[in-house]
C-alpha cells in the first residue's frame, strides 16, 4: 500500500508539472499573439505616416507655379493659333475677291461682246430665203455658231422669253397687249435678246407681254 501511495503522488506530481508547463505556453502563446498584434498596427501606423509626406509633396507640386519657360511655350503657341487662323481668313477673303474681279472683268467684256451678237442675227435674219444656201451667208451663219458656242462654255447663256410668265428679274416689259390665245402676264414677243454670266443678268430682255 505504501508503494501504490508513492506512485499516486508521482503521477499527481507530474500531472501537476504537466499542467503547469501547458498553462505557460498558452500564456506565452497569448502574449505572442498580441505582440504580433501590436507589431501589425505599428506597421499600419508606420505605413499611414509616411504616405502622408508623398501626398503632401503631390499636392505641393501641384500647387507649384508654372515654368516660365511653360509660359512662354504657351503665348508663343497661343500666338501662333492666332496668326494661321488670320491667315486663313485673309486668303478666303482674297480669293473672293478675286474670283468677284474676274466676274466683274468678264461681264464688262460680254456686254461689248453683245452688240455683235446682236448684228449677227439682224444680218441673218435679213437674208432671203433664195439666198440662204448662199456661201457666205452659210460661212457667217456658221461664225455665229461658233461665237455662241464659246459664250456658253464661259457660262453665258440666253435668257428664255417668248412663251413663259414674265420675270422683272429677267424681262423688261415695254409693251403691253390683250391677246386671248395668250394666258396672263405671258411674253408675247421678243424685241432684244437678253443673257445671263453664271448667275448673274448681263442683260435683260426687251418684251412685249400680253394680258
Amino acid at each position: 500500500m505504501a508503494e501504490m501511495n508513492k506512485e499516486e503522488v508521482l503521477e499527481e506530481q507530474v500531472t501537476a508539472e504537466a499542467e503547469d508547463t501547458t498553462e505557460e505556453v498558452a500564456e506565452e502563446t497569448a502574449e505572442a499573439e498580441v505582440q504580433t498584434e501590436n507589431e501589425e498596427e505599428q506597421t499600419s501606423e508606420a505605413e499611414e505616416g509616411a504616405d502622408e509626406p508623398k501626398k503632401g509633396l503631390f499636392n505641393k507640386k501641384k500647387e507649384k507655379k508654372k515654368d516660365k519657360k511653360d509660359e512662354q511655350i504657351e503665348d508663343l503657341t497661343d500666338r501662333l493659333k492666332r496668326q494661321m487662323a488670320e491667315f486663313e481668313n485673309f486668303r478666303k477673303r482674297t480669293e473672293k475677291e478675286k474670283s468677284q474681279m474676274y466676274d466683274m472683268g468678264a461681264k464688262a467684256i460680254v456686254e461689248k461682246v453683245l452688240p455683235v451678237i446682236d448684228n449677227f442675227e439682224r444680218g441673218l435674219a435679213a437674208v432671203p430665203e433664195e439666198n440662204a444656201e448662199d456661201p457666205f451667208v452659210d460661212g457667217m451663219n456658221k461664225i455665229y455658231k461658233q461665237m455662241m458656242t464659246v459664250l456658253e462654255e464661259a457660262g453665258v447663256k440666253p435668257i428664255e422669253a417668248v412663251g413663259v410668265e414674265f420675270n422683272p428679274d429677267f424681262h423688261n416689259a415695254v409693251m403691253h397687249i390683250e391677246d386671248e390665245n395668250l394666258g396672263e402676264n405671258v411674253i408675247a414677243e421678243e424685241f432684244q435678246k437678253g443673257y445671263t454670266y453664271r448667275d448673274t443678268v448681263v442683260r435683260h430682255s426687251m418684251v412685249k407681254v400680253a394680258n
